[in-house]
């Protein structure tokens, strides 16, 4: 030791136990306010509860009863759920594939270096404004545009193109259109700013390089910016998905909740929304809620794998 006393060595200092608290208050809200909800709600749906008229009818455990209703045929041999899933699905393609497109489109347009656009935080600005409106207030504004006796009408009219009004709102093919074009106008401004970001932070040395090689715009497009750009891609086509999916505020309003014509524009959301007005139907909402949430997590799956597949190639 030559005569020397070792020196005890100073402890570090370990921060970890911070992050943890950090981030402590997270869990604890999505405990209270999401995983809660959640256990309560699969819960209810193995509880036959509900009111009729003034009389409370349970709660009353009736295992997996309520599921066996649901995809039971009605009086018309139609299985309701099907039909609002098969609905929910028209709507959302309708409006989420033209939303995707036209939006890479718009990014790829503003964000490239060589057409070199001026005024991008204008058009950004101007593009996501549609995103800010209330879809209610969206709704309403349809409804008086294509109603019998709505400016839509009357120009058609005084123009000779028909002879008299057109029910917009009780054609299912106008009705879905209009729901999918709201949806449309309401988030593609979202998505394209998500899309633009996602191209802006891709390394412009790779463009550069690709150019060098002889490669046109649409190559440069198909093999460097896609593949770099896939997981925002994945991201905005599973998050438009899942509120497609999700769908109830559009349709309610512009059909008063019936999803006119012969419920054709019904969405699950709405189907749901119909067991907790009148009856308070506690045990079949909870039963449509948590079949919703496992069509959500399989089609979250397929497109997620899907995607991934097809960039990797």
């Amino acid at each position: 030791m030559n005569g020397k006393t070792a020196k005890p060595r100073k402890k570090g200092v370990s921060y970890a136990k911070y992050g943890y608290l950090f981030i402590l208050p997270f869990f604890i809200a999505y405990a209270i306010f999401t995983l809660a909800p959640q256990i309560l709600t699969i819960v209810n749906s193995l509880f036959m509860n509900y009111r009729d008229g003034l009389k409370q009818i349970g709660p009353e455990f009736v295992g997996l009863q309520n599921y066996v209703t649901l995809f039971s045929p009605d009086n018309t041999g139609s299985i309701g759920m099907l039909k609002y899933f098969g609905n929910t699905m028209i709507l959302w393609v309708l409006g989420a594939i033209p939303q995707i497109l036209i939006a890479l489109l718009l990014a790829v347009f503003f964000t490239s270096y060589r057409l070199n656009i001026k005024g991008q935080q204008f058009f950004k600005t101007v593009i996501y404004m549609p995103n800010l409106i209330m879809a209610s207030a969206f709704s309403m504004l349809f409804f008086t545009l294509f109603s019998p006796v709505g400016p839509v009408n009357q120009l058609l009219l005084s123009t000779g193109a028909i002879d008299q009004s057109i029910d917009f709102l009780n054609i299912k093919v106008s009705v879905r259109a209009l729901i999918a074009l709201m949806n449309f106008l309401m988030w593609f401004g979202n998505t394209t700013i998500l899309l633009m970001a996602g191209i802006q932070g891709i390394d412009q040395s790779m463009f550069e390089a690709a150019q060098l090689d002889g490669a046109n715009s649409w190559q440069v497009f198909r093999k460097v910016t896609l593949p770099l750009l896939s997981p925002i891609m994945i991201y905005t086509v599973i998050t438009a998905l899942i509120g497609g999916l999700q769908m109830f505020d559009v349709p309610q309003v512009l059909t008063n909740g019936k999803g006119t014509p012969l419920r054709s524009s019904m969405t699950m959301v709405m189907y749901l929304n119909n067991y907790l007005k009148g009856s308070k139907n506690y045990g079949m909402a909870g039963a449509v809620s948590v079949v919703l949430f496992i069509i959500s997590a399989v089609l979250s799956i397929i497109v997620y794998r899907s995607l991934v597949k097809q960039y990797k190639k």
